[in-house]
């Protein structure tokens, strides 16, 4: 005969009741506790993206409102008419390129410094080097980078800064993906040794998979460096055909004597695009990330 499955009694369904209340409960004074950090965060995105959309004779209304009479799309247009399609193209290949390189170098780093640990005094203090030099500001050196690139005549050419933009996030790559490269057991490697895998076997079909999170939050981080940088882009760069995104932003603000923010606002609204789109792209994982973080 087949057995009818058992119905939860009263008490237990009561309790589940209560327990699903009690998280409810949990959640709502989570938010309320954290509605002003993210009232605060939102803010300035809230006036960017409403003032992009208000007409021009409406941008200094007194009182500000926060909507115009209507919403005024030709502001874009009139931004990317100017050629800001085009520095974004190259802001998008710079930093493409930038954050390629330097995952392509930091990653077999961190994996031998992971995997091939025969000293492990050399081992922190290789660790302790690729923190301290993240101290160091780019701003520092600007004087003798410029001096190289123009000794080699590369100025206002995408190569020098590419190679910069990688340079200086090697470091931080590496430091952040051997710390979760070592939580990644070696058995498991050894596992697919044992089953006749090859070294660089192993690395594809079992490793490179489990790396992914670390991967995806590594790239992102180099991804927001280089997006977001200016003053070596500044530096390198010289005409509006090679300027990075950054710097046709601060065209819009910098040497005017009227600064017409509603074209500033709606270019920095272009320029918040492709970043929300990594976000999206990588956001599973990223939060995969973070929770195998949280879990080891």
């Amino acid at each position: 005969m087949l057995k009818t499955p058992a119905t939860p009694s009263i008490p237990q369904v009561k309790s589940r009741s209560n327990l699903m209340q009690s998280k409810a409960f949990r959640s709502l004074i989570y938010w309320l506790i954290l509605s002003p950090i993210v009232i605060l965060t939102l803010f300035p995105y809230a006036v960017m993206i409403t003032t992009a959309l208000k007409p021009p004779t409406e941008v200094y209304s007194n009182p500000p409102t926060w909507f115009g009479s209507h919403l005024e799309w030709g502001n874009f247009a009139k931004v990317w008419a100017q050629g800001f399609g085009q520095n974004m193209l190259n802001s998008i290949w710079v930093t493409l390129a930038a954050t390629f390189l330097a995952l392509l170098v930091s990653f077999p780093a961190a994996y031998s410094l992971s995997r091939f640990n025969h000293s492990r005094r050399f081992t922190g203090f290789f660790r302790q080097f690729l923190l301290v030099t993240q101290m160091v500001s780019p701003i520092i050196i600007t004087v003798g980078i410029f001096k190289v690139i123009a000794s080699l005549k590369l100025i206002d050419s995408f190569t020098p800064l590419i190679l910069i933009y990688a340079t200086f996030n090697i470091a931080f790559c590496t430091w952040m993906l051997q710390s979760y490269f070592n939580t990644i057991p070696g058995e498991l490697e050894e596992a697919a040794w044992i089953d006749g895998c090859s070294r660089f076997q192993s690395f594809t079909t079992i490793f490179l998979p489990l790396a992914l999170p670390a991967t995806a939050i590594a790239a992102l981080f180099s991804f927001i460096y280089c997006w977001n940088e200016f003053v070596l882009a500044f530096l390198v760069l010289r005409t509006p055909e090679h300027a990075t995104i950054t710097m046709r932003v601060f065209s819009l603000v910098g040497g005017r004597y009227t600064v017409e923010w509603e074209q500033v606002m709606a270019a920095a609204v272009l320029a918040t695009i492709p970043m929300v789109l990594m976000f999206v792209f990588l956001q599973r994982q990223i939060i995969r990330g973070l929770a195998m973080g949280s879990i080891k």
